[in-house]
């Protein structure tokens, strides 16, 4: 499981932004599990996605599929990286950074 800060101003909306990227960059609908929202898609056997206690941040968890070809793979994790900058505001380069800061 990862956690992930929001940057400042994408906090307004979040819960709806999260679900509603997962159509934009997968498309698929989740579905919901007890307040957390899980897809399947390509290379992921499992994504689930839940907002974080105080609500500032996402947490994900996901499953892979080992038996997924390359291009498969390439492919999720392309839209993968897109779905996290929609929803945390940040680029991977910026969620990188924090992430070695909170080391």
């Amino acid at each position: 499981m990862q956690e992930y800060k929001i940057k400042r101003g994408y906090k307004t909306g979040l819960e709806e932004r999260m679900i509603a990227s997962f159509t934009e960059f997968f498309g698929v609908e989740p579905e919901e599990r007890d307040g957390h929202h899980v897809i399947s898609f390509g290379a992921l056997k499992r994504l689930e996605v839940w907002l974080g206690p105080k609500g500032n941040t996402v947490l994900i968890d996901t499953e892979s599929d080992l038996s997924a070809e390359d291009e498969t793979i390439l492919d999720t994790n392309r839209r993968f990286r897109k779905y996290l900058d929609a929803v945390t505001g940040y680029n991977s380069k910026e969620r990188a950074k924090k992430m070695q800061k909170e080391d």
